[in-house]
């Protein structure tokens, strides 16, 4: 594995993050319904957004949201969106991110973090439950919602 870095999505590495590949059927769990409701309400102070550089290149991208007072429960400490280049897939990237997103929520006191994923058979939900996330319940989208204690 080579060197992860996370930085800040910015001007410089935001064209590299949306031109990350997917491998072949992933494209349809890129948005649950959920995040695509729940997006007109979701306050930009409260996003975290960053880039997984695997040896100086953009990897992945991960979107967090932390906001202790939303109404919705699982989107207060929650992975909003998880990219992985498809070549880099399976080299720590995905898994580098989640956890740097952890530790932002346990420094803010935060005692978990939720994510949302569409149920298939080339979704996330087994990458997930490697990193931890149980299911805890379901969006009225038929959606999986998963928590991580942390």
């Amino acid at each position: 594995m080579g060197e992860l870095k996370l930085e800040e999505l910015s001007a410089r590495n935001i064209v590299a993050a949306n031109n990350l590949s997917l491998k072949p059927g992933q494209e349809q769990f890129i948005a649950p319904v959920s995040y695509s409701v729940a997006a007109s309400v979701i306050n930009p102070a409260t996003s975290w957004q960053r880039v997984v550089l695997l040896d100086g290149v953009v990897a992945g991208f991960i979107h967090g949201n932390f906001d202790p007072n939303s109404e919705h429960e699982e989107f207060r400490a929650c992975i909003w969106r998880i990219n992985v280049n498809a070549e880099t897939q399976g080299q720590g990237v995905g898994k580098f991110a989640a956890e740097a997103l952890a530790a932002e929520a346990r420094d803010r006191g935060f005692d978990h973090v939720n994510v949302i994923w569409e149920p298939g058979a080339d979704g996330p939900e087994a990458f997930f439950h490697r990193l931890g996330f149980v299911d805890v319940g379901e969006t009225q989208f038929g959606e999986v919602i998963g928590s991580l204690q942390l």
